[in-house]
């Protein structure tokens, strides 16, 4: 295949690609199945997430992989490879900044995408923000690194999803996380039970009573600025997605993205 001559802002620099692709090769370079090269089908992906659009309405630059791109995508997000990326990355980060590596505290919380007539089977109706579409709950460390994430109709209480997210937690640190930090739509004894099930305890950080204007609450923000982050690529800003493991495939690619860009600081 024919190399671009100029580059995206989207694609990987060497130094991010010399990380990267130890994690995406699931097969020699000479296997006789692979026809396009990974860092080109890589590059593809990331620039798709982060501008939004489509398979078939790619850039020229991209029109050749048009066939590679779906099925690599697809067994990139079988094997876990973002989300093993990301959890290296979050660990090397915490590092550098002289932090363990597994934090002692999380923060979680929820935000609704509006959904598409692809994801709209799987959908359901947010009666708080009035919107039907799909909740995407993660849970962040301090920094605003991704530790877990999971996907659901956005009828489905914050709270129902306690139990699952700190076993995701605790699954992927090897020193247990103590405590998480949430809002009051965490609040009541069952949240607090199946986070305590898991060694975890629930605080739930409070409005003021006297609010008026933007507060900014403690801890609270670290998670709504990693929403922002996320907001940031235009695929995920809508459920665009047939099924719920490509939109959690594809934040953890997001997650990916600015780590690296963190870790490796173009000039």
């Amino acid at each position: 295949m024919k190399q671009r001559q100029k580059s995206y802002p989207s694609d990987v620099s060497d130094e991010e690609w010399a990380f990267c692709v130890s994690y995406l090769t699931l097969m020699t370079e000479v296997a006789p199945q692979r026809i396009y090269p990974l860092r080109e089908i890589y590059n593809a992906l990331r620039y798709m997430v982060r501008m939004g659009g489509v398979w078939r309405m790619m850039p020229h630059d991209f029109a050749a992989l048009e066939r590679g791109l779906p099925a690599k995508r697809k067994r990139w997000i079988k094997a876990g490879c973002f989300e093993a990326m990301g959890h290296d990355l979050r660990a090397i980060l915490r590092l550098a900044l002289e932090r363990k590596a597994d934090p002692t505290a999380v923060i979680l919380d929820s935000r609704t995408l509006q959904s598409t007539p692809e994801s709209g089977a799987r959908a359901g109706f947010d009666g708080h923000k009035k919107r039907k579409g799909s909740k995407v709950h993660i849970a962040v460390d301090t920094l605003g690194h991704l530790l877990a994430l999971a996907v659901t109709p956005a009828n489905e209480q914050d709270r129902a999803q306690v139990g699952q997210l700190a076993q995701a937690v605790q699954a992927v640190v090897e020193e247990p996380v103590q405590i998480a930090f949430v809002d009051q739509g965490y609040t009541g004894e069952e949240p607090a039970a199946a986070a305590a099930q898991e060694g975890i305890q629930l605080e739930v950080v409070k409005h003021h009573e006297a609010k008026r204007g933007f507060v900014l609450l403690p801890r609270r923000w670290v998670v709504e600025r990693s929403f922002a982050w996320a907001a940031r690529f235009r695929r995920l800003a809508r459920d665009y997605e047939r099924l719920s493991t490509t939109l959690a495939g594809y934040h953890w690619l997001a997650f990916v993205a600015l780590m690296l860009a963190t870790l490796f600081p173009k000039s």
